[in-house]
């Protein structure tokens, strides 16, 4: 059986990620997705295997859309600049997106190397930024995973409420990655 004229796999993901964003990603079903784009439900089959297979397509195409927003977020920039830059931007994808960044969040299976790769893109854009700083190596991974904690930390509180204080949320943010900044630092000094 052929797929569907007019509908592609770029048009099932951006229409799959809407719903993600609107409903959260786990809540993203077949049958949803499928009247969302008018069809039939036996008709996506043609485009993903399962919901798993939807799910994990959802996974990748969020990977390589965070990975283009901190990219963008960084260009041109380096040192400390760059690192405000880089938490802000994942902070801004997780707000514009938060049901796709939900599926960002499962570590790759050892054996899928196409997500490790997707995910290793995103370290290795983190660890190229902590190369002005000096770190590279151990140093440099260790470095990024404490700037993922602390940006995921943030956005995740602040996608569930977290943060009820009547404070800018911005500013907090800024303060909480100059914090980080003056770690590092200090840290190589």
């Amino acid at each position: 059986m052929s797929p569907r004229i007019g509908l592609h796999e770029e048009l099932l993901l951006q229409t799959a990620a809407e719903l993600a964003d609107e409903h959260g990603f786990e809540a993203v079903t077949l049958a949803m997705l499928a009247q969302k784009l008018g069809i039939r439900p036996p008709s996506l089959y043609n485009h993903v295997e399962g919901l798993s297979g939807l799910r994990y397509k959802l996974a990748l195409h969020g990977l390589s859309l965070l990975h283009d927003c901190m990219s963008k977020g960084v260009a041109g920039l380096t040192g400390d600049a760059a690192l405000y830059s880089l938490g802000r931007a994942y902070v801004e994808f997780a707000r514009r997106h938060p049901g796709l960044y939900e599926a960002t969040l499962r570590a790759p299976r050892q054996e899928d190397t196409l997500a490790a790769r997707k995910a290793g893109e995103i370290v290795g854009l983190v660890v190229g930024v902590l190369e002005a700083y000096g770190l590279s190596g151990d140093e440099a991974l260790h470095a990024t995973r404490g700037l993922h904690s602390l940006m995921h930390g943030f956005a995740s509180l602040e996608q569930h409420g977290g943060f009820g204080l009547p404070l800018d949320i911005n500013e907090s943010l800024q303060l909480l990655l100059g914090a980080f900044i003056a770690g590092i630092h200090r840290y190589h000094r």
